[in-house]
């Protein structure tokens, strides 16, 4: 069964995680796109491929909360911060905005059909286990947090653990993630390696 905040704002304590992953996005569309592709990199490097349902189910709740933090949480000059973390069957994803103010509704409200917006925490119910709301420690701000419960299984290429990237491959990943000309060539030999 889901559950919104817990009526105390109490967030459950997740055991120790087998792996994490944290960093700090700016407060912009391309901010949480980013976050977006590399949680869905993360968790197929944690054994969970692209096409397998927990990739894809915590892939989108991320561009929920991500576009949630950037939409309705933004401060200006301030980023969000996105945690995921993967501790035996449970897989936890939380963002951070600095904005205390703005707190999502404990039952997110059904929307009309023709409106745009306003699914988004729907979708996170919909998709998560469990999911809520805790103040942000030590300073102003909230963590939307959702949880989903996993199998662990083996990465389809390799049977064994996947190394742990170092802060050089973290740095070319997300430096491939932001080039805006993805999939076109470096360079074309017929014009001395030179774009027109």
């Amino acid at each position: 069964m889901k559950s919104a905040t817990p009526p105390n704002g109490h967030m459950p304590q997740p055991l120790a995680p087998e792996h994490e992953f944290t960093m700090r996005f700016t407060s912009s569309p391309r901010g949480a796109r980013l976050a977006r592709r590399l949680v869905s990199h993360r968790l197929n490097d944690w054994g969970h491929p692209y096409a397998t349902p927990v990739n894809e189910s915590l892939t989108l709740i991320t561009a929920e909360l991500t576009a949630n933090a950037v939409r309705h949480g933004h401060v200006p000059g301030r980023d969000f911060h996105v945690r995921l973390t993967l501790a035996q069957d449970i897989a936890r994803v939380e963002v951070t905005d600095t904005l205390a103010e703005k707190q999502p509704p404990a039952d997110p409200p059904a929307t009309d059909l023709v409106s745009e917006s306003g699914r988004g925490l729907l979708l996170v119910a919909a998709l998560a286990d469990d999911w809520g709301v805790t103040p942000r420690r030590a300073a102003p701000g909230k963590t939307v947090w959702a949880e989903l419960r996993v199998r662990t299984q083996c990465h389809p290429y390799t049977h064994r653990e996947a190394l742990e990237p170092t802060d050089v491959d973290l740095l070319l990943a997300t430096a491939s993630l932001l080039r805006d000309d993805l999939g076109s060539p470096q360079g074309d030999a017929s014009h001395g390696g030179r774009r027109r």
